[in-house]
Order: structure tokens, then C-alpha cells, then sequence
């Protein structure tokens, strides 16, 4: 059940920069408390200039254990194996950058962003990789109008965010580094190997070093590969952390649910979500999962990667249609034509594969279990005879 929450911010007040007007927080802003809480308990050890020493950023990534004994409970906001950030951890705190691999929807982004608000306080240090890309986005830039006026100099120069995150010995963030072409990988070498960025241009001061705590995460999309593959140099300057996908159902459960209440949030309203109608969607998630592995060709399966992240796509639709334009509770039709309408890309491909899976799994499941899956089945139906 969807249940609103009173707004008491006035539109008009005039701290429109306020937390509560963002639409989304960075992870540094969103758990601010948790952050200024663990370093005023922490007394581990720091690498250079991290605010939280590593097994602090552990526990702020992880959640706290009983064991820990803290005067307050840290919730868990990454759903994984411990090694895995564990492993990340001690490669920030090393002379290497972090590259995590995986599958989309396994939360390589999330977790880059945890640890950098956990270790810099700033989580904002972001290049987006795309084949658009420039070198001049990973490097700086120039004012124009301040260079026509004065000339070239530092004042004229414009930082990019991995020369701002040196500056600061922060953490710079780079996602989906093999979307861009190999000449601008490759301007990552001499920043992550030499640590400073020359700038030619200038005479004096000519050199951008990195200050002590610097690194940088990055992620690649392991269905990109063979897109840019990443050169035997910069392979070399990365650790690489492979993020598997999540196949155990009570994690992907707590996935969804942790991740599907902070979107609701947004929105201004709680969400309850039916475990029965949870259970259907997870289920036919694996059915369409084992079925894609069973396929001997493309044209059989889904042009979707059926991840973690668009289940929680697919629920956060489901809870929106129902709120403004069904019923008050979430409902199996809703959420069987939100599946359809999220996992159905191509045509007629896709709309084949998913006509088939739901005349031969989900209306078997229907006949089986009866309950939400007589309506989700039918949904489903409905959805598909729109295309």
C-alpha cells in the first residue's frame, strides 16, 4: 500500500538548494549522519587523507554486525559478498586504481559511489564514458572568453572532475570507461601511473599534481567487451573486481525492496510491497533467466540483460501506474504489464520470445498456484496484445 507522507516544504522558501528540494542525494549527503557518526567513533588507522579508515568504510557499505557493539545500527546499502568490498577497499587504499566489472544492473555504480562518499565525503568527481568522450573531459578544458581576454592561465583553465578529485585527493569517478575510444582511455596511463596531468600549454605551473588520498574508481560493462577493449597499459593500472549477478533469491530480495523504497521516497510516499506479488516477480525473473540460458540463439532471448536493476525498474513502474491511475494497493496486472512493457524492446522479436515464455511458463504457473498468478497471467496477456 502506497501511503503519502505529509510535505510540510514551502516551494517558495529561499533554501531551494536544501537536501529536501534534490532529486536525487549523493550517497554523502543522503547518509550524512551515518558518515559524521562512524569518524567520531573510528579509531583505526587512515590512509592518507581517507575521512573513515577501511574497516569503517566496510561498515558503512555493509551495515553493522552485533559483534560491533555501536551505540547506533548502520544500515547495509550494498547487497553483497564482503569480499568483494573488502577487496575494493584495500585497492583504493593501494597505488592502483579500482576497475568493477559485471553485468548491467549489478550495482558497480552504487557501490563506486558508497565507497568514494565514504572515503572523500564527495561522490561527485563523475565522467561518464560514452563514445563521445573527449580527452579534454578526462584532463581540463579552457574559459574561451577569460583566454581571448588575458590569455592562457590557470585562472582560464577549467579542471575536469578526475583533475578536481587530484586537486582534492578525493576520489574521482570514471563509469563505463570501455564505451570510449582507446586514445582516451589511454589519457588515464599517465594519471594513474605518474600521478599529475601536464599542461602544455602553459610556461609556468605547468603541472597539475595529485594530492595524497587520489584514486580512481572505474566501471566497465562486461557485455561491452570487445567494444574498446581496455590496452595492456592501462589493464596494468587497474585492479580488476568482477561484481557477479545475483542469483540468491533473499538477496535479490532485499536488493529490490532497499532500493524500490528509496525510489518511492522520492516521490513522497512509503511503499509497502505484497510479498506474494514480490515472490511472482523474482520467480519470473529466474523462469526468464533459465529460459535465456536454454536458448540456442539470439532471436530466442530477451535484448534485455533481465537484471537486478530493471526488476526494480519493473516494480517501480508497477507502484506508480497503481498509485495514480489503479487501485491504492500494487496489483499482479499492473505488475505483469510493467514487465511487458520494460522487457519488450524489440519487434517482433522480443514480443515472439515473451508470447511464447508466457503461454508455456507463466500460465502454467497460473494453473499451479492460482492466487496473484491468475491476475498476473492475464495482465501479462493484456499488455502483450498492445504491441
Amino acid at each position: 500500500m502506497a501511503r503519502a507522507k505529509s510535505n510540510t516544504t514551502n516551494s517558495a522558501s529561499s533554501d531551494t538548494k536544501d537536501n529536501a528540494v534534490m532529486l536525487r542525494q549523493p550517497a554523502e549527503m543522503k547518509y550524512a549522519d551515518e558518515l559524521e557518526y562512524l569518524a567520531s567513533i573510528d579509531k583505526g588507522a587512515r590512509p592518507f587523507s581517507w575521512r573513515l579508515s577501511p574497516q569503517m568504510v566496510r561498515t558503512f557499505v555493509l551495515g553493522s554486525t552485533p559483534s560491533q557493539k555501536l551505540d547506533r545500527q548502520i544500515e547495509q546499502k550494498w547487497y553483497g559478498d564482503s569480499a568483494i568490498a573488502e577487496r575494493a577497499i584495500v585497492t583504493l587504499a593501494s597505488d592502483r586504481g579500482l576497475l568493477l566489472i559485471g553485468d548491467p544492473g549489478t550495482g558497480k555504480s552504487w557501490l563506486a559511489e558508497l565507497l568514494a562518499a565514504a572515503i572523500s565525503g564527495n561522490s561527485t568527481y563523475v565522467v561518464q564514458g560514452t563514445a563521445g568522450t573527449t580527452e579534454d573531459q578526462i584532463k581540463y578544458s579552457w574559459n574561451v572568453a577569460m583566454v581571448i581576454a588575458a590569455g592562457q592561465s590557470r585562472d582560464s583553465l577549467i579542471p575536469s572532475p578526475i583533475m578536481t578529485a587530484m586537486h582534492s585527493g578525493a576520489m574521482g569517478r570514471f563509469e563505463e570507461l570501455t564505451r570510449c575510444t582507446s586514445d582516451v582511455q589511454d589519457a588515464l596511463i599517465s594519471i594513474l601511473s605518474e600521478k599529475y596531468i601536464s599542461i602544455p600549454e602553459l610556461r609556468d605551473d605547468n603541472v597539475a599534481f595529485a594530492q595524497p588520498g587520489f584514486n580512481v574508481i572505474a566501471t566497465a560493462n562486461s557485455r561491452d567487451r570487445g567494444v574498446n577493449e581496455l590496452s595492456s597499459a592501462l589493464k596494468r593500472r587497474f585492479n580488476f573486481v568482477h561484481m557477479p549477478v545475483v542469483t540468491n533469491k533473499k538477496q535479490e530480495k532485499e536488493i529490490i525492496l532497499f532500493r524500490t523504497k528509496e525510489l518511492m521516497n522520492r516521490h513522497g510516499f512509503e511503499v509497502d510491497v505484497p510479498p506474494t506479488l514480490l515472490d511472482v516477480l523474482l520467480q519470473t525473473f529466474a523462469d526468464l533467466r533459465e529460459t535465456s540460458a536454454a536458448a540456442s540463439s539470439d532471436d530466442q532471448r530477451l535484448e534485455s540483460a533481465l537484471s537486478t536493476a530493471e526488476q526494480i525498474g519493473v516494480l517501480e513502474d508497477a507502484i506508480l501506474h497503481s498509485r495514480y491511475f489503479g487501485a491504492t494497493n500494487l496489483e499482479a496486472g499492473a505488475l505483469a504489464k510493467s514487465l511487458v512493457g520494460t522487457l519488450v524492446r524489440r519487434q517482433p522479436e522480443d514480443i515472439s520470445v515473451m508470447n511464447q515464455f508466457w503461454h508455456a511458463v507463466v500460465e502454467k504457473r497460473s494453473k499451479e498456484n492460482k492466487g496473484e498468478w491468475e491476475a498476473f497471467l492475464e495482465g501479462g496477456k493484456q499488455a502483450m496484445g498492445l504491441f
